[in-house]
């Protein structure tokens, strides 16, 4: 209750800029400046019990030019000024020279709700405090604590004993009833309107009067200077008499708003009297001869339409179409999206179509071969699809889908399909697309349909609701992998996937493709930049270990722009010396009258040589070496003695998965702890790696005895403690069953305190009886194994096939060990092989 509170003599002030808070209303401010955030953080977040602090409502500057009356001590009585320029003190008793326009009365308020914004950037806190009104107080003196204000304050309202001695007085009573009368009045009106009003009638018939006027008047609009009115009626007789006056004038406004509802409703409405008057115009025009066609939209649509080569059935249905937008209003929900449905089937190519010109397979072989370097059997099977074409162009082929990691040259080896057919090639990004209404496009018998992303491209099927003929066009899909392909569309397209490049073949397309292609982006020339080979190689092995070419494009990109900003520099002449003197000769007068720009300086001969050669090498090409690699990169990413590094202690053991970016290395670490005999799994593991992990566990807790992992006696394995096992990279997901082999050996390194060799990574499905079942992706990562510097490679025997794909540099820079059984693999990873191997059996 209001009257209950007990004031202190001091509290913090919280400026409101053109509203009011009254007593036993509820507000939620937002508290955005450096002061009110000050505030909240010192007087509400950080104390446990909250406080009291003071809301002052505070005028906009224009609104308060005119209000110049002084606050002193003691002045501000109830027929005085409310609003004044009160001098501002701070801490040290020193008064600031700035005066701060604020009403002099103010409302004593709790904190129901605190709550604390994200920060910025830039530091920048928002609070948004829910509070609660209590009781009227005047402003003695004002004064600045750090950055915000505080008040010496004395209460106004009545006390409880005095609300109690004038609750009986008969004029008050009198008020009281009036008051409500007219209040119950305007609750029967809004009860036809809003549901809500049932708990202000409550609010009438249980709050006591003098808290009820206030309440009531806050909860509705009024302007500031009533809430001010309002503030200012300490007087429990005056406050009554105000509220009674603006609840009665806000019941007479919603009468008002009534009446002219009821008679607007029984005309007619805006838009059925601008239909009418648009007729009438349309007739008045005809009539006058002066109906102008070109001024017409409709009819230039319609022109539009007639050029576009539509055939005969399309054509009906787009007159049909276009007899319904001319009885449309413009107004109307759907009007836009049928205009916009007809101005697509007039910007549709219908009869427009690349010209064929005779297939040149030799010119498209080449331009191939200049495009991409490599990819020798992805480059044939396109030349063979395009033989057929040159055969058969109306063949209905497959369609292509290129398969890889990112950075392999998917979208580049389509570009170069269609610039071997002369066509015009348009790409289209289905990435995000979770609806096939985006691709074929929405039903028209929605508001704001659009069509789909194919016939967008062709611009430059079921939302036509024609037939459109796509039989020319030829389709490339290109995707990172193949999983999430629906089966009836992959079903329907042949797929030819990319591997990633070896570190050769990088160097190559690097020194071939990418350099000349950046310094051109750049503006530069291999005059002003040159990267030789050696730099090359370090650049792909210290910082990309990518499947494709895209960081390692992008960080010769940043290389260019460090030289282009030293060229840039130097663009301005060269000065030698400073006793340089212009030539003068006939043949500089010949050709600067022919108009050339011809710059000339004379040596004295007193310039010491070493200072020209200076001079002049700073303008040749800037070599880049590795020392300008790391200033410009940063320190090397990655090196060759990272698997030693990882692989030092057992239990740590070397795998090669498979993802969308193409062959990567992984680490398994497996660690005991005292425990009750559980396993534990991190690393964001899906479903299938967690089974091959229990499977794992299962298979060498079997074989305990016969690889000699327990003690002599020892029956379980896992007594008396805990399994951890952690796959590294834990914000990457990571499932599939090819990390089988690489558990179990993990496990055994761990329960027989051996290390496995830090050159060797493996990859297999392991069964419950040990057999190494075959799995995929076996080239690429044969190819992160040699990107990362490994020299013996374990795979299931029965993936020999797979490694014809692989390119016979790198089959010969690797060991490849094949592996049939468990005790296969454990006798390859451990150093000195496998002693317990004899003893095992399925």
């Amino acid at each position: 209750m209001a009257e209950s509170v007990e004031l202190p003599s001091r509290l913090a002030i919280l400026p409101f800029r053109n509203k009011v808070l009254l007593p036993g209303a509820i507000i939620r401010i937002r508290c955005t400046s450096p002061s009110s955030v000050k505030l909240v953080e010192q007087e509400l977040w950080q104390r446990e019990e909250k406080g009291l602090i003071g809301v002052l409502p505070v005028r906009d500057a224009a609104e308060t030019a005119s209000v110049s009356p002084m606050l002193s001590p003691g002045v501000a009585g109830e027929s005085g000024e409310r609003s004044a320029k009160i001098p501002v003190s701070t801490s040290d008793g020193k008064n600031q020279q700035e005066l701060i326009q604020w009403h002099t009365r103010g409302v004593a308020a709790r904190a129901l709700h605190l709550s604390r914004g994200v920060e910025k950037p830039s530091g920048r806190v928002t609070y948004i405090v829910v509070l609660e009104g209590l009781c009227r107080f005047s402003v003695q003196e004002l004064s600045v604590r750090g950055t915000y204000y505080t008040a010496r304050v004395a209460r106004l309202d009545m006390t409880k004993t005095e609300m109690e001695h004038a609750e009986q007085d008969p004029d008050l009573i009198a008020l009281s009833r009036q008051f409500k009368a007219t209040a119950m009045e305007l609750i029967s009106v809004l009860e036809q309107k809003q549901k809500t009003v049932g708990r202000t009638k409550v609010l009438l018939e249980t709050v006591p009067v003098h808290r009820l006027a206030d309440i009531f008047v806050a909860s509705f609009e009024i302007s500031f200077e009533e809430q001010l009115s309002m503030l200012d009626s300490v007087d429990l007789k005056v406050r009554l008499l105000k509220a009674t006056e603006l609840v009665d004038r806000h019941l007479q406004s919603i009468r008002v708003a009534e009446k002219i509802t009821q008679k607007v409703e029984g005309q007619l409405s805006k838009s059925q009297k601008e239909f009418l008057l648009r007729q009438q115009m349309r007739a008045i025009k005809e009539e006058l001869g002066d109906n102008d066609d070109d001024e017409d939209d409709v009819a230039a649509l319609e022109r539009k339409m007639q050029s576009a080569g539509m055939p005969p059935n399309v054509w009906k249905h787009a007159q049909r179409e276009l007899r319904r937008l001319r009885k449309m209003q413009p107004q109307q929900p759907g009007y836009s999206s049928s205009r916009v449905y007809l101005e697509l089937l007039a910007d549709l190519p219908w009869q427009n179509a690349s010209e064929e010109h005779e297939l040149d397979l030799r010119a498209a072989k080449e331009r191939l071969d200049n495009d991409h370097y490599g990819l020798v059997k992805i480059k044939q099977r396109i030349i063979e699809y395009l033989a057929v074409r040159k055969l058969k162009p109306d063949a209905r082929g497959p369609v292509l889908c290129f398969v890889g990691p990112p950075g392999v040259g998917k979208t580049s080896l389509a570009s170069s399909i269609a610039a071997a057919l002369d066509r015009k090639f348009v790409r289209i990004s289905l990435g995000g697309v979770k609806d096939e209404a985006d691709i074929r496009g929405h039903r028209r018998t929605y508001i704001g349909s659009m069509p789909g992303r194919l016939v967008e491209g062709l611009k430059t099927t079921s939302y036509l609701n024609v037939p459109f003929d796509l039989s020319k066009v030829i389709f490339v899909a290109t995707a990172n992998r193949i999983q999430p392909i629906p089966p009836p569309l992959l079903d329907r397209m042949e797929v030819i996937e990319l591997p990633g490049y070896t570190p050769e073949e990088k160097l190559k397309i690097a020194m071939k493709h990418l350099i000349p292609r950046v310094l051109d982006q750049h503006g530069l020339s291999s005059n002003n930049l040159e990267i030789p080979e050696g730099t090359v190689k370090l650049l792909i092995q210290r910082y990309t270990r990518e499947a494709g070419v895209r960081n390692l494009e992008r960080n010769l990109a940043a290389l260019a722009r460090a030289a282009a900003v030293r060229v840039a520099e130097q663009e301005s002449t060269i000065s030698v010396s400073k006793d340089v003197h212009p030539m003068d000769a006939p043949l500089l007068d010949t050709r600067l009258a022919e108009g050339a720009e011809v710059e000339m300086e004379v040596l004295p001969m007193g310039v010491n040589n070493h200072e020209i050669s200076n001079a002049f090498r700073s303008t040749s090409a800037l070599v880049v070496d590795e020392a300008m690699l790391e200033k410009v990169l940063g320190p090397p990413r990655y090196d060759d003695k990272e698997t030693a590094e990882r692989v030092t202690t057992p239990g740590v053991s070397v795998g090669l998965v498979w993802t969308t970016f193409g062959g990567e290395v992984q680490f398994v670490e497996a660690t005991s702890t005292i425990g009750k005999g559980d396993l534990h799994l991190t690393g964001q593991l899906g479903d299938v790696i967690k089974e091959s992990a229990q499977i794992a566990l299962t298979w060498v807790r079997a074989r305990a005895a016969d690889l000699q992992l327990a003690a002599a006696g020892q029956l379980n394995l896992m007594e008396g403690r805990d399994v951890h096992i952690h796959f590294p990279a834990g914000a990457v997901p990571k499932d599939g069953p090819s990390a089988g082999v690489t558990l179990v050996t993990s496990l055994v390194s761990l329960f027989s305190q051996r290390k496995v060799r830090a050159d060797t990574a493996m990859t297999g499905e392991m069964t419950l009886r040990g057999l190494i079942l075959p799995v995929g992706g076996i080239k690429d990562k044969i190819l992160a194994a040699h990107r990362y510097g490994i020299k013996r490679v374990i795979l299931p025997e029965r993936n020999v096939k797979d490694l014809v794909e692989v390119p016979s540099h790198v089959l010969a820079s690797l060991e490849i060990l094949l592996a049939k059984r468990m005790e296969d693999v454990l006798e390859e990873a451990f150093e000195g092989g496998c002693p317990w191997r004899l003893h095992a059996k399925l």
